[in-house]
């Protein structure tokens, strides 16, 4: 059976199309939800690989249209990609930058106005990709984190008119060849470096490009149309199905992007391709659906600062009542912002060209301006009370060796020997939670004379045969450590600590690794010291504790309970009870830290951790100090 014959690709990116508003309500809202942390969008992050799929299609079409008639003008380009994506974006910055010098701390303001000003200047990725991962901890504090998307998509579009007008000029019959060629090597450096863990793959341009040539190609016409009404059908209500497996199946563990990145983007590409005209088509432009598409822009630049300015408030992840009222406060500034910012903006009948030029300018300036004078106050300490600056502080309250010594595997350094300045005959191995233990346990040592030996990787626990999904340094590092541990026979004493209390750690497979790392190690008489699990605290403790302090409610402090961590930690704890009663010492925080119902999160006024589950010196010195 046929339908009628389907329009060719530069009709379709040239006409406004109600189902692809319909795929922007599709890429929006599961990352509205992931970011909410409701359950069930642990993908919800690849809305953004859709975006980057529609936005290469709809724009690339009109480029080519235009290129084509000889009409195209980068100085209306630029306009238009102004009047879209500036007047929102600079009244985001601007609340951003207010709300933050009202409510974060010194420590955290510090980084907000320099990830404003990268925001400004559509370089935010490059910010973001030297200062912290998408999934790493300290993200939930970076109200500006999701420009890095808007920048990826600026510096495309700075380079990829231009290639078009080349090609148009130089080599027309290559226009599609050449856009195939750069998509696929693109495709390939991201498949390449899918377990990159500097943050590359994912921030940079290089190994996103792809994902916009993709709705490029499709833009030129490189795929033809199919004809078969339930061909178009099939492959329409595929692309939502592979939409609807990345958001509901893939995780903050997934490789991504790489291999795992072609599901949202040829499901994307299959709905521009295909739906028009389907069911799955008339499905999309449901009017609620492309409602959502029509605010998706402004949707996407406002639920993030909300969701971070609220958890960062409460020191609480939003659950129940708070994390409706944020979803529902996003879709009203939505389209409040959508109304009466998005909308006069675009009208060019009220502000010619001149004027938006103009305006971007003179907001560009403004922004960059306030960016510069809140990065030369610093963290602005004055705004606070002494003592809320007294628990802020314990953010710094870390090894002084910590950025000398820890991951100098990845850095090719040396391993860092502490305390006296002796022949060491210990060694602390483990992950970042090890570091300030290792400087606790060496001016234990340093007083007795002795040293010991530094080997910490992030996220790396000390377990031969763990292989990180997403970090092939760490079996490196471990390899590399116990290869040190079995040349040198002066090393008597081996400390092992990690997070062994973030969840994935008590596995019955990774408690049988770390069973037969520690086991090996017997066997060739080294003596193993298993430091416990410290128990995790459901909020940043500085930054709770300073929150109070400011409330003036601090003797309210307390931690998280005792029971909690005990389910959390079963199979580690049942090894290292069953390693302990063979004679293996025990270094256990939760005896040090806990008492039967809850766990100490500060002592004498100071924090004892310098996060939500690192321990501060003060915390690491208490632990130590109780076992040594």
């Amino acid at each position: 059976m046929h339908g009628s014959a389907p329009l060719s690709a530069t009709t379709q990116a040239s006409r406004y199309r109600r189902d692809i508003d319909g795929l922007r309500a599709l890429a929006i809202l599961p990352v509205l939800l992931f970011h909410a942390h409701v359950p069930g969008f642990s993908g919800g992050y690849v809305g953004v690989d859709i975006f980057f799929v529609i936005s290469g299609f709809l724009i690339t079409g009109i480029i080519a249209k235009e290129v084509d008639e000889g009409s195209f003008s980068l100085t209306r380009f630029y306009e238009r990609r102004f009047r879209r994506i500036m007047p929102a974006l600079g009244l985001m910055i601007l609340a951003v930058l207010a709300a933050s010098v009202w409510f974060y701390l010194p420590g955290d303001l510090e980084g907000v106005p320099r990830s404003a000003l990268a925001a400004t200047l559509f370089a935010s990725n490059l910010w973001f990709f030297t200062d912290t991962g998408y999934f790493a901890g300290g993200a939930d504090v970076k109200p500006l984190l999701h420009t890095w998307s808007l920048a990826v998509e600026e510096q495309y579009y700075i380079g990829f008119p231009i290639l078009l007008i080349l090609l148009a000029r130089y080599a027309p019959r290559w226009r599609t060849p050449a856009i195939a060629g750069i998509a696929a090597l693109s495709l390939a450096l991201s498949v390449l470096m899918q377990r990159d863990a500097t943050g590359f793959a994912f921030y940079l341009l290089p190994t996103r490009a792809w994902e916009l040539f993709a709705g490029a190609l499709l833009a030129v016409g490189a795929i033809p149309a199919v004809r078969s009404r339930w061909g178009r059908e099939a492959i329409a209500w595929g692309g939502i199905a592979a939409i609807v497996f990345a958001v509901t199946c893939y995780n903050a563990d997934t490789l991504f992007p790489g291999y795992a990145a072609l599901a949202p983007v040829l499901g994307a590409a299959a709905l521009i391709h295909s739906a028009p005209g389907t069911h799955a088509g008339r499905w999309l432009g449901w009017t609620p659906l492309v409602g959502i598409g029509l605010i998706s822009y402004s949707l996407y630049l406002w639920h993030w600062p909300l969701i971070v300015l609220t958890e960062y408030t409460t020191d609480v992840a939003l659950a129940g009542s708070t994390r409706i009222c944020v979803i529902a406060g996003s879709v009203v500034a939505a389209i409040l912002s959508w109304r009466f910012v998005e909308r006069p903006f675009r009208d060019s009948r009220r502000l010619p060209a001149q004027t938006i030029f103009r305006f971007t300018a003179a907001t560009m300036l403004l922004l960059a301006v306030l960016s510069l004078v809140l990065i030369a106050v610093g963290g602005w300490p004055t705004r606070f009370a002494p003592a809320v600056l007294q628990q802020a502080a314990g953010h710094t309250d870390v090894s002084p060796d910590r950025k000398r010594c820890h991951d100098s595997f990845a850095r090719g350094a040396q391993p860092c020997v502490l305390g006296a300045a002796v022949r060491p005959d210990a060694m602390l191995w483990g992950d970042s939670h090890g570091v300030e233990l290792a400087q606790a346990l060496a001016l234990v040592a340093k007083a007795r004379g002795r040293s010991l030996i530094e080997r910490t990787s992030s996220s790396c626990p000390p377990v031969i045969g763990y292989d990180a999904p997403k970090d092939a340094r760490c079996a490196a590092a471990n390899r590399a450590t116990l290869a040190a541990i079995h040349a040198d026979p002066g090393i008597r004493r081996v400390y092992l600590v990690a997070f062994w209390a973030n969840g994935q750690f008590d596995d019955p497979g990774f408690v049988a690794k770390l069973d037969r790392t520690v086991a090996l190690l017997r066997q060739e008489g080294r003596e193993v010291v298993l430091i416990g699990p410290v128990p995790p605290q459901p909020f940043d403790v500085p930054r709770h504790l300073a929150h109070l302090a400011r409330a003036e409610r601090l003797d309210e402090a307390q931690g998280v309970d005792r029971a909690f961590v005990d389910a959390r930690t079963k199979h580690i704890r049942a090894l290292f009870n069953r390693w302990r009663a063979r004679g293996v010492e025990l270094i256990d925080p939760v005896t040090a830290l806990c008492d039967v119902r809850q766990c100490a999160i500060e002592r004498d006024g100071k924090p004892l951790y310098f996060d939500s589950h690192h321990l501060s010196m003060a915390g690491a010195r208490l632990v130590i100090g109780q076992f040594d």
